[in-house]
């Protein structure tokens, strides 16, 4: 982004666009990256001089101060002196005070008393008093990302940011509308996402997710407008562009003026090969700690961040998470409904209204006071305060798993019989596409259930011929794994014996004494 006294916009009809860098200006691009990289070892002050002579030859200064600009961020600038220069201006001062200094002689005693104090020469005294002012200071390195055609890319990016600075809605429609909404809700802005009905939507000029209008809002409706929203509008380009396809309409108070900026993938807007730093993925912290928390457990059901869009009336609603139950084709959508103002609660319980034929859970900050409101909307409300807690999620979700195994249980027939001799439960819920749960009620007549393991009587039968009181565990062990059963402990119950443990050598099978 530059500083707004860059921007270079055109009002011309009443409208706000930014006058971007062309391709007959890549010369003066590369005459200012030269000019940086020509400097390295020379005061600034050298550096500022030679700019300045590009900015008398050039068409607009504006345009060489931009790509100065850019280029100064990658720059290093280091002060080089013999002497610490505060110290320095510390021993003159004091000098200059003992002798009185007024002719260029007696300051030339007070340096050589300086620099006596100092142990040091005259000539380095006075090179290091004031070599740490701005002006003085070298340029020790410029780490330029950039050649010249992707410095002039950087420009036309970072104008178009500094062009919404100032803008109080943004209206956008991306052929990535997912990854969009995604970099809105990290940005913390306020959002809501429309159906788009109008011709240009339907001619399809942005590409498949053009149906779908995201309509960021600034803060100046509720609130006064600040610079750091007007930054966070900058940056949410920067996702924008990287689409194949998008169109953004901006609405922009312009000195108290309100104009209309309008861009598209046809202006010569992209992000060049260097990525940023990447933001944080959630866009709060009690989401974060949630998804956490959640993806810790070992539950029948996963975790999805940001999932499609639903259907909400004229609008549509993209709900925080969305919870897919492994053995089933079945969604649960969950929403995280912080702190906001009354306008935007009321907003979001519109769109609740409105989402018809899909199951909701919302979760509901208690200062809002929103849960009766929503639970009157056929969807589950969970309040919290500062942290979801992950028991009433869970709670929540075993309702939905109890009708989802009691299904899944009267699909199956009421015996199973495995072709393996042995077979883990798992392994063979994991077969018939059903959780573990819905296995658990029927009756295996051709096996025993021993632990969480199926296994023939036969090969019971075979392994209490080689296992015996007095033998090795690790041998009873490689006995039961030879034989494809996984949890000794549950095996050798069944069989009648236990282990006596001696610490960590490892143990002994004994007898179970009842």
């Amino acid at each position: 982004m530059l500083t707004k006294d860059l921007l270079r916009v055109s009002r011309a009809g009443g409208g706000y666009h930014p006058q971007f860098a062309e391709r007959r200006h890549r010369p003066l691009a590369a005459k200012v990256l030269g000019t940086y990289q020509g400097h390295v070892g020379h005061r600034r002050e050298e550096l500022t001089a030679a700019l300045s002579d590009l900015e008398r030859d050039a068409e607009d200064f504006k345009l060489v101060r931009g790509f100065a600009k850019l280029l100064e961020r990658e720059a290093t600038f280091e002060t080089r002196a013999p002497i610490e220069p505060e110290r320095a201006r510390t021993a003159a001062f004091a000098a200059a005070e003992a002798e009185g200094v007024v002719t260029p002689t007696e300051r030339e005693r007070a340096l050589d008393r300086a620099a006596d104090t100092l142990g040091a020469d005259a000539e380095s005294v006075e090179r290091s008093l004031y070599a740490d002012l701005e002006p003085r200071q070298v340029l020790d390195a410029v780490d330029a990302r950039w050649d010249p055609d992707e410095l002039l890319a950087q420009y036309n990016l970072s104008l178009a940011q500094t062009a919404l600075f100032d803008a109080t809605e943004i209206r956008v429609r991306s052929s990535d509308p997912k990854a969009l909404v995604s970099a809105v809700k990290r940005l913390r802005l306020m959002y809501e996402v429309r159906k788009a009905e109008d011709e240009a939507a339907s001619s399809g000029r942005a590409g498949s997710g053009s149906a779908r209008e995201v309509v960021v809002t600034g803060p100046d409706r509720l609130f006064r407008a600040t610079r750091r929203y007007g930054t966070r509008f900058a940056r949410l380009l920067r996702t924008i562009a990287k689409a194949d396809e998008w169109e953004l309409t901006a609405t922009i108070d312009d000195r108290g003026t309100e104009r209309e900026l309008r861009l598209s993938d046809a202006d010569p807007v992209r992000v060049p090969g260097v990525e940023p730093v990447a933001d944080v993925s959630y866009d709060s912290g009690v989401e974060a700690d949630f998804a956490t928390r959640f993806e810790s457990l070992d539950l029948d059901w996963d975790l999805t961040r940001e999932p499609e869009p639903l259907a909400a009336g004229a609008s549509v609603m993209i709900p925080d998470f969305a919870f897919e139950y492994r053995h089933a084709d079945f969604t649960i959508y969950f929403e995280i409904m912080g702190f906001w103002t009354p306008e935007y609660v009321e907003s979001k319980l519109e769109k609740l209204d409105d989402v018809d034929d899909e199951e909701l859970l919302v979760a509901v900050d208690e200062s809002l006071g929103a849960g009766e409101r929503i639970e009157a909307r056929d969807h589950r409300a969970i309040p919290y305060s500062e942290t979801v807690r992950i028991k009433d999620v869970r709670d929540a979700l075993r309702s939905y798993e109890d009708d989802l195994v009691a299904a899944s249980a009267a699909d199956l027939p009421d015996e199973l019989v495995p072709d393996e001799d042995v077979i883990g439960i798992d392994a063979l819920a994991a077969r018939r596409g059903v959780s573990e749960a819905a296995i658990e009620g029927k009756a295996f007549p051709e096996h025993e259930l021993v632990g969480r393991t199926l296994i023939r009587p036969a090969v019971l039968d075979a392994l209490a011929g080689e296992i015996a009181a007095g033998m090795d565990y690790a041998d009873a062990e490689a006995a039961l794994d030879e034989a494809g059963v996984d949890d000794a402990s549950a095996a050798l119950a069944e069989l009648g014996y236990r282990v006596e443990w001696a610490g960590l050598s490892g143990g002994t099978v004994r007898e179970r004494e009842d």
